[in-house]
């Protein structure tokens, strides 16, 4: 268990599907510094790497959901960071899943951000953009049939920040049943550009708000 943004978490650890990658996760890999900022780290070596993943100890339900993520723009192309709410119970293609994934996944060209209301093969769950390097805030507004997500620059609320995207989905958005907020950074080992480092991401602060 550590304490992040006023939350209590859980940390993953063993061997873990994710995006049809089996990852290893070690809670080593995971801590909260002195300003309380969380750090998630991929560590290892391509022979064999770990990844890092925390889950919120309670599920909240509607409301807005906000994430500000340091500057991403250093990841390889296969390291995947998500901020999602799942559902652990659910089957693979019913988590009830809603996802804000940053990572070029695999390819060196791609786009480096994405909007998902699972399953990311429905054409009409899926939104995807280039973000540019610094500071940004991920957001997403989950109500009954619909849910907004936003990228702003920075802290999202304070003079000057600026909105990056935002798309509104109405299509297959789920109801509340038991999902949690996840925060994972790990491997998509099927990538065309392998991982070849080490890796960390920090995420300052999260907040919900009813």
């Amino acid at each position: 268990m550590l304490s992040f943004s006023g939350y209590e978490w859980t940390t993953s650890t063993g061997p873990i599907f994710h995006a049809g990658s089996r990852n290893f996760f070690d809670s080593a890999n995971v801590w909260v510094d002195k300003s309380g900022a969380l750090h998630l780290r991929i560590s290892g070596s391509p022979e064999k790497w770990s990844a890092a993943e925390v889950k919120l100890s309670r599920s909240l339900g509607y409301g807005t959901y906000r994430f500000r993520v340091e500057d991403t723009s250093h990841l390889e192309p296969s390291a995947v960071l998500t901020l999602i709410t799942w559902d652990g119970v659910g089957t693979e293609r019913n988590r009830r899943e809603l996802d804000v994934e940053l990572s070029r996944w695999g390819f060196a060209d791609n786009t480096n951000v994405h909007y998902v209301v699972q399953p990311y093969y429905v054409p009409v769950n899926f939104v995807r953009f280039r973000e540019p390097p610094g500071v940004f805030t991920h957001s997403f507004r989950w109500e009954p049939g619909q849910v907004t997500f936003s990228t702003m620059t920075g802290s999202g609320d304070a003079a000057g920040d600026r909105l990056i995207n935002q798309h509104v989905f109405t299509s297959g958005v789920p109801s509340p049943a038991g999902q949690t907020v996840r925060l994972s950074l790990y491997v998509f080992v099927r990538g065309r550009v392998p991982l070849k480092h080490e890796t960390e991401v920090i995420i300052d602060k999260f907040e919900y708000l009813p």
